[in-house]
């Protein structure tokens, strides 16, 4: 599997950059593209990512039913194709080849990667987990060779856990975890904490070995928070 050539631009509201090869292509979520190069060909189709069934798939996980293939068919390298996330945020590059080939990630967390990589669905473990985990209910499952991007809400957050560590992180604020991560979710616990923590009423509890990676603004939290102070600020007119 050849590298990808890529760059990250900006911090908070980041632009993927990624320059093909000749032949080379890259597979996106519909509607995430920026820009690209004139001769860069461009197609949508179920069949990009493994068929209807696949597409399906994908459209449970909160992504689109169709991928986009953004190709380089010149002779020429360096072709360039822009694309970002659906709301603000930032991006990661996982690479497969570096963590056994699996990456278990939050639905809607795909932006886009080299065709060689899988997207499924991958439910949790535990029935209790399923059934109060909220957010955590679906999770999208990237498998396969190669690099695909993922991205968040806020400032993405990097932790490795050492074998046996444990961290518990609001169900809706994570946004990925590398698959030898074991993962559940339960209540929050306490009456006050539930009333009036303000945090939701699940977290989700993680322990390594292995890599997690944590969201600071997740989009329900953000679309939340402006429904409700939109909707005082019109009570006050």
């Amino acid at each position: 599997m050849s590298e990808i050539d890529f760059t990250l631009n900006g911090h908070d509201l980041q632009l993927l950059t990624i320059k093909l090869k000749s032949g080379e292509s890259i597979v996106a979520d519909t509607g995430s593209m920026v820009y690209m190069d004139d001769a860069i060909q461009m197609s949508t189709g179920a069949s990009l990512g493994g068929g209807l069934l696949k597409g399906m798939s994908r459209w449970v996980t909160g992504n689109g039913l169709f991928l986009t293939e953004f190709k380089n068919p010149s002779h020429t390298d360096g072709l360039e194709v822009g694309l970002a996330a659906h709301y603000p945020g930032m991006i990661m590059p996982i690479n497969l080849d570096k963590c056994g080939g699996t990456f278990m990630c939050q639905k809607q967390a795909y932006l886009c990667s080299q065709p060689e990589v899988d997207i499924s669905i991958a439910f949790t473990k535990k029935l209790r987990a399923g059934f109060f985990g909220g957010e955590g209910f679906i999770l999208q499952k990237l498998s396969g060779t190669g690099t695909a991007f993922i991205h968040a809400g806020g400032t993405l957050y990097k932790r490795k856990l050492a074998p046996g560590e444990r961290m518990k992180i609001d169900a809706g604020c994570l946004v990925g975890f590398s698959s030898n991560v074991k993962y559940n979710v339960g209540f929050v616990g306490g009456f006050k904490n539930i009333l009036f923590g303000g945090e939701g009423l699940f977290l989700a509890e993680l322990t390594g070995p292995g890599v997690v990676l944590v969201q600071s603004l997740p989009f329900n939290k953000l679309i939340g928070y402006m429904v409700s102070h939109g909707g005082l600020a019109t009570q006050g007119n």
